[in-house]
């Protein structure tokens, strides 16, 4: 709204600094850190009264995890607020691309909000059914990816190799529909822990941050030898907005939590990070940046796939962030090292920028 304003304007005065994506991406970062600051009070104590007990333990699940009874869900809601108003005071909201990420991390956010509400409101830990949650999320990722494919090509790029490894053509949309669904999904498996999510999702927004920058910037594209796309430099604002946001719920969400972010804000941050990689042509390099949540996932495809077939569990518990706590890591140990393993993992995927 801001760049708009100050486009038809013409950029006067000090306005001139809303033409930097620099500038943009650092005051929606500080406008969603201060939204989410001074919502979260109000609406934690708002969601508390709503909900009664909260949202329902697994009773199968630690047991040190029965103390968290009463603790409100739909925490994703402050994140979503604080980031969606940040961009529509920061991003340029002509830019095609802004709006295949709004629609499918608010997609992804409703998906979200309704199967924490039907939680809640059961009082089960199965919610929506996992067919018509897919259904919702793929139809919302294909209409996403159909937008950014119209202006962006149909190019497959990996780590390593200079320029594109081959055209997917029409099967691109399929791929990277996978790709924004598979990401919103490994999020939400990962949010099982107070704060383990949400520093992983600020941390892989902070590298998708610089690789958006870079792929939106042809000198430095072309010297990097990573594919420029125009328009993708925007992106770096929602990037800057999710940080901001994160970082003020994780005020509220560090152990012991206040509130939880729930299905509506991990499916929804894990779906815009998903689409991010999309719009950048950097998805495999999502699958480094991003390997803690592809960790948990793959921890569950195997429990279940070997579970099924002998009887016997590969891990105490899945996903592998129980595995560990019922080995006797407390909480915090287990999110602390998962947070570093995700920090060192960006910079691998940061890495990959150079090595071609």
């Amino acid at each position: 709204m801001l760049y708009l304003i100050a486009e038809q304007l013409g950029f006067p005065g000090v306005l001139n600094l809303i033409r930097y994506i620099t500038f943009r991406a650092g005051a929606a970062a500080l406008t969603a850190l201060f939204i989410g600051l001074i919502i979260g009070p109000r609406f934690i104590g708002w969601l508390r009264i709503r909900q009664g007990k909260g949202q329902p333990i697994r009773a199968d699940g630690p047991q040190t995890h029965l103390s968290k009874v009463g603790t409100p869900t739909m925490g994703g809601l402050m994140i979503l607020i604080s980031v969606m108003l940040s961009l529509l005071l920061w991003m340029d909201l002509g830019n095609r691309y802004v709006w295949a990420c709004i629609g499918v991390t608010l997609g992804f956010g409703l998906i979200g909000f309704m199967d924490d509400y039907d939680k809640v409101k059961k009082r089960s830990a199965k919610g929506v059914s996992g067919k018509a949650r897919l259904l919702g999320e793929f139809l919302i990722a294909g209409l996403a990816s159909w937008l950014i494919v119209s202006g962006n090509g149909t190019q497959l790029y990996v780590p390593f190799y200079n320029g594109p490894v081959i055209d997917l053509g029409p099967f691109y949309v399929v791929f990277a529909a996978f790709v924004i669904v598979a990401f919103g999904n490994a999020v939400n498996l990962t949010d099982g822990l107070d704060g383990l999510a949400i520093m992983p999702v600020v941390i892989a927004s902070l590298a998708f941050f610089v690789i958006a920058y870079l792929v939106g910037n042809a000198k430095f594209a072309q010297y990097l030898g990573i594919p420029h796309v125009p328009g993708a430099g925007d992106l770096t604002i929602l990037t800057a907005a999710i940080i901001g946001g994160g970082l003020a719920f994780l005020w509220f969400n560090a152990p012991p939590a206040a509130v939880f972010m729930g299905d509506t804000g991990s499916l929804a941050l894990g779906g815009a990070l998903g689409v991010i990689s999309v719009v950048a042509h950097h998805e495999i390099v999502l699958a480094i940046v991003g390997g803690l949540f592809v960790m948990e996932t793959i921890s569950v495809i195997l429990q279940v796939f070997f579970y099924k077939r002998t009887g016997k569990r590969i891990f105490r518990m899945a996903p592998i962030h129980h595995h560990f706590e019922q080995l006797g890591w407390s909480e915090p140990t287990v999110v602390v090292r998962f947070w570093i393993i995700s920090f060192v993992l960006a910079l691998a995927g940061l890495a990959t920028l150079k090595l071609r």
